[in-house]
């Protein structure tokens, strides 16, 4: 008997499906915290500093593609003048978003949320209206801020920059800067001398406000985004961004980044440099992202139903992952390999039950061949762009 045939016989399904009937009656997940994998996951973490009206659930709304109400139920509080918000889940969050609130008011002081946020955040968006000079209780807190700790990348956002040109249509191509904003912008420039790393002119409005460019400026920021975050939670906006920008169909693009937030998280299991230790924690992270998937299309009992399929046909954690275990025992070489092929079983494993749970939501009853053959179509790609570097 072959080494794959060991591995996804009787004894490695029968542990898949105990995972399984462990999500449906929680207990803890094993060897590995989930909290503690979370902990190391590069997901982006931007504290948004700016005062209110300035812009900043546009930004959030740019680079998520959520609804505003989303965003705002989305949002909890974390310390008395500062909320956070995981997208698109707390559990596998692809980004995650620190606001600050109260820089209005005089006596803010920004000791609590540099307590809370200072070693959390990867970079910092201050948003400033472009003819809005009023802020110098924003610098004296930026200033704060950057003076703890000066290697955090800062780009300063100017926004509602149509307020400087009413009735017009933005400049084209961006940015030919009008001269009504010429002036503006240097001004800007001078008055957070030393404090921004980076400066982006943007104006992210809505259809309904009748302009051509409704995300004016947004490419010139995310390219900036990119640019300064570190090497890790570069890679992953990258590929959240690739995949999500081919995804318009409404259930897809509100599950893409449910997809990619929890192969991300299995990725940084996939990395653990200790041979068949994410053998125990990956189907349970699985597992999780199967049933919020379920739960996002209204279908929550399609989920066990779909697991059960998974595991009778050996998809999801694959015997290969178990044969690739040796290769943990080469330092380096061993973590990246467990990490891709984490990454890419789960993303598969969540695209095949997109097409599986539409299927059946249309009437149809996928069968195993079908839904294995989806899955490893979606494998191959997502190995495919695993490669560090590439972009989805």
């Amino acid at each position: 008997m072959s080494d794959t045939a060991k591995v996804s016989g009787p004894n490695y399904l029968g542990r898949f499906w105990g995972d399984v009937r462990k999500f449906w009656r929680p207990e803890p997940i094993g060897e590995v915290d989930l909290a503690e994998v979370r902990a190391k996951t590069p997901a982006p973490v931007f504290w948004l500093f700016g005062k209110t009206q300035s812009g900043k659930t546009s930004i959030i709304r740019y680079l998520t593609g959520a609804e505003d109400a989303a965003i705002g139920n989305g949002f909890r509080p974390c310390t008395k003048t500062s909320r956070i918000y995981p997208f698109p889940t707390p559990e596998a969050p692809v980004l995650t978003f620190l606001d600050t609130r109260g820089l209005d008011e005089p006596a803010y002081d920004p000791a609590g949320d540099l307590a809370a946020f200072d070693t959390q955040a990867q970079l910092m968006i201050v948003t400033c209206r472009l003819r809005d000079f009023a802020h110098g209780g924003l610098r004296d807190a930026l200033r704060r801020v950057r003076t703890v700790n000066p290697r955090r990348p800062i780009v300063l956002a100017l926004t509602c920059l149509h307020e400087s040109y009413p009735q017009q249509q933005h400049p084209q191509p961006y940015f030919e800067a009008l001269p009504e904003t010429v002036g503006l912008i240097e001004t800007q420039k001078t008055e957070f001398a030393g404090l921004f790393d980076a400066m982006v002119p943007i104006d992210l409005t809505k259809p309904t406000e009748g302009f051509d460019d409704c995300e004016y400026g947004g490419a010139a920021l995310k390219a900036k985004l990119v640019e300064l975050l570190p090497q890790a939670y570069r890679e992953t906006l990258l590929r959240f961004d690739g995949l999500n920008d081919q995804f318009k169909e409404i259930y897809l693009k509100r599950a893409i980044p449910v997809i990619i937030g929890y192969s991300s998280l299995a990725a940084t299991a996939g990395a653990i440099p200790i041979p068949f230790v994410d053998l125990f924690v990956l189907p349970s992270i699985q597992v999780r992202m199967v049933k919020a998937l379920a739960d996002l299309s209204g279908s929550p009992g399609g989920a066990k139903r779909f697991l059960e399929l998974s595991a009778s046909i050996g998809i999801g954690l694959l015997a290969r992952q178990a044969i690739r275990q040796v290769a943990k025992f080469i330092p380096y070489v061993g973590s990246a390999v467990g990490a891709g092929l984490a990454y890419s079983s789960t993303y598969a494993l969540g695209r095949a039950f997109i097409e599986y749970d539409q299927a059946a939501n249309a009437g149809h009853a996928p069968n195993a061949e079908t839904v294995k053959k989806i899955y490893h179509e979606h494998l191959n790609k997502a190995e495919t762009e695993w490669a560090p570097g590439a972009k989805s």
